[in-house]
């Protein structure tokens, strides 16, 4: 595994497993134990996902002790505007089991979130949250948060596939000390990108699946991802980064794929 230092010191697992659509039960918690055994330490969740409660009993019945996993869950929007964004918290970590989060996420950047982060701030001041950041948020959003908080994000989570690199807000939050972690790295349900013939060349030229090339893509853009799959055998496939690397070519050959195509919603137009 690799690691991605973060701008308070702390360090995240590069590859994580994300469990968004995920059912809450069995196949969550099972995803999320099989992940664990295969090697993961960095399991992405969030309250909106309706599985904290499942992947906390993962958590707990995978024997890993707690302090060697990197746990991310995230404010959604209703909580963000209703500014119950410490109340919203407890109630994540009684789901999930846990007396403290790795990572707590604003959602999207919805009315009401330089309250949740003023918020977010008392929470890792008080030790609860190791580390603080955003989720969705575009150049816009990160300058309306820089002008009041006290506490830089650690991170921002953000869409990012090879049809929608995103390349220009990946590169303007590592120039503010901010980290990206990446959703829907391989383009998301309905996508065709895993059946895109450059991706298949590569697949072939470096005797991978087409996914891991896409994966191995972003670990060499140092973003963290965070890949979701409740099947066995892609958990364990997706694992199988670190033994390979892809060209600076090969490398170009999958930027120039992009098509500006997002897969989920303008973070500019949140109204949900």
């Amino acid at each position: 595994m690799q690691y991605v230092k973060l701008n308070n010191g702390e360090k995240i697992p590069q590859l994580g497993l994300g469990v968004f659509q995920t059912p809450d039960g069995a196949q969550t918690a099972n995803a999320v134990k099989w992940a664990l055994e295969a090697g993961y330490r960095h399991i992405d969740t969030a309250r909106f996902y309706g599985n904290e409660q499942s992947v906390g009993d993962g958590l707990r019945e995978s024997g890993v002790a707690r302090q060697d996993i990197f746990l991310t869950t995230k404010l959604w929007n209703d909580d963000v505007r209703k500014r119950r964004a410490k109340e919203a918290f407890a109630e994540s970590l009684a789901a999930l089991q846990t007396d403290y989060v790795d990572l707590y996420l604003i959602h999207w950047p919805v009315d009401g979130f330089e309250q949740a982060w003023a918020d977010m701030e008392e929470l890792y001041a008080a030790g609860k949250i190791k580390s603080i950041g955003v989720s969705n948020f575009n150049q816009s959003h990160l300058e309306r948060l820089a002008a009041v908080a006290k506490v830089r994000p650690a991170i921002n989570q953000i869409e990012s596939h090879p049809y929608f690199n995103n390349q220009a807000l990946i590169n303007a939050c590592f120039r503010q000390g901010i980290a990206v972690e990446v959703w829907s790295p391989l383009g998301g349900n309905g996508s065709n990108l895993l059946k895109d013939e450059v991706l298949g060349e590569l697949a072939r030229k470096y005797g991978r699946s087409t996914a891991q090339i896409v994966l191995r893509w972003d670990i060499q853009r140092n973003v963290v991802v965070i890949p979701k799959s409740a099947h066995r055998e892609r958990i364990v496939s997706n694992m199988a980064l670190f033994d390979f690397e892809l060209s600076e070519e090969d490398m170009r050959a999958i930027d120039a794929l992009d098509k500006n195509q997002r897969v989920g919603p303008d973070p500019d137009h949140v109204d949900f």
